[in-house]
């Protein structure tokens, strides 16, 4: 063979290559999950996710949005289930409430969802130019006393269920877990995590590849929703690990 022929054939090895690659697509990734910290053998966690109240001082979005994200958000987590949105607020209107604003308010309503654990919080701030900029505070409260102690712990579901048991406190006063930040989309470590996250959510070949996320307000406050979520779980998986003790093997 000349070296005319090889190089013909080496193109048109190249050429083939191209084409089965193009008709294949891009390369699939699998996008980033969140894990829930409770034992999937116990069964689904019931969550509820309040209205978020706005705090950030403008009125150019509507937090509702923000407070669907959230349930959306926890609702992809496995193992965890999210009553919707309107659902929370079709309760809230039967009991006569336009927001939640004591211990007695989250008890009242915990108690009508029968959920094991309800979220309140605030939109802290916002601002929709690229790079765009969203502030939550989330708080996470127990539903129920065996959810406040744990929801592992058998002796604690025991008792619980011992009708001779006096019954205790449903512990919504205080969260169990809370997070606070400002995702400022002009930060590096922000942007890191939006990549992250953009990854296996996005076609690889567009335009603004994972700066979609920066330039669209609804699509950067799903990533927000799901960010901030995460650190609430991550909080909790903390506060499991300490009821559980050192002595435990999880």
């Amino acid at each position: 063979m000349t070296s005319t022929e090889k190089m013909l054939a080496c193109l048109g090895l190249a050429l083939l290559t191209l084409l089965v690659g193009c008709a294949r697509g891009p390369e699939l990734t699998p996008p980033t999950v969140l894990r829930s910290p409770y034992d999937a053998s116990r069964g689904d966690v019931l969550f509820a996710v309040a209205p978020l109240r706005n705090e950030s001082g403008t009125t150019v979005f509507r937090p509702e949005e923000v407070s669907d994200a959230i349930a959306n958000a926890l609702t992809s987590v496995p193992g965890i289930r999210c009553l919707p949105l309107n659902r929370t607020i079709s309760e809230m209107r039967g009991l006569g409430m336009r927001e939640i604003s004591s211990p007695s308010d989250l008890e009242a309503l915990a108690e009508a969802m029968n959920v094991d654990g309800l979220i309140v919080g605030t939109v802290t701030a916002y601002d929709p130019y690229n790079p765009p900029t969203l502030g939550i505070s989330l708080a996470l409260h127990a539903g129920n006393p065996v959810f406040a102690a744990g929801p592992e712990l058998d002796e604690i579901r025991g008792a619980v269920r011992d009708p001779q048991m006096p019954a205790p406190s449903r512990y919504v006063d205080s969260p169990v877990a809370s997070i606070s930040e400002v995702f400022d989309g002009k930060n590096h470590a922000i942007q890191i995590e939006v990549r992250r996250y953009a990854q296996g959510r996005i076609d690889p070949t567009a335009a603004r590849g994972w700066q979609t996320y920066l330039a669209s307000m609804p699509l950067y406050t799903e990533f927000v929703a799901h960010a901030a979520v995460g650190r609430l779980l991550d909080q909790e998986r903390l506060r499991l690990a300490r009821a559980r003790g050192p002595g435990s093997s999880r």
